[in-house]
């Protein structure tokens, strides 16, 4: 018994310690929800002379980033995909919302088709924020966080 509630413990501080670099960035998510956070560059004639390019939002790259580079990241992502049977934003949606302590490994699945999806397709990074898709990942991660966790500085006993 002990042990399983060090190891509990153990892995609630590993998941606080990847989650809380993508916290400060669920303002600007829910604020961009249903918007294109990216455009394409057509300055100087370039659809003229060259191929087209999309410009992201800083904040949304300064996110990207650092999920990229957060344990959070499974580069095995379409696994999960076909495992659960998720095809659209609104199987993804749902399986965001019912996704507690059991399916984290879901939420990592979800958010890293975007994140290292995004960096080959990209329109998948502008399309995790206007579907809400990243607001809903980091949001639910936070709040199985919160429900699990019993430390003082949390108020919980």
């Amino acid at each position: 018994m002990e042990q399983s509630i060090e190891y509990r413990e153990q892995l609630l501080e590993s998941y606080k310690q990847a989650v809380r670099p993508l916290l400060p960035y669920l303002p600007w998510l829910e604020q961009n929800a249903g918007k294109r956070a990216s455009s394409i560059y057509s300055g100087q004639d370039i659809g003229v002379h060259s191929v087209s390019f999309p410009v992201y939002d800083g904040t949304l790259l300064n996110f990207v980033r650092e999920a990229g580079k957060s344990p959070l990241m499974d580069r095995n992502y379409a696994y999960v995909y076909t495992r659960h049977r998720i095809r659209t934003h609104q199987d993804e949606r749902n399986m965001i919302k019912k996704a507690g302590w059991q399916e984290w490994n879901i939420l990592r699945g979800i958010l890293s088709k975007y994140v290292l999806g995004g960096r080959t397709k990209g329109n998948l990074w502008s399309e995790a924020v206007s579907e809400q898709i990243f607001y809903l990942v980091i949001r639910q991660m936070q709040e199985i966080i919160e429900f699990w966790d019993k430390s003082p500085e949390n108020g919980k006993i």
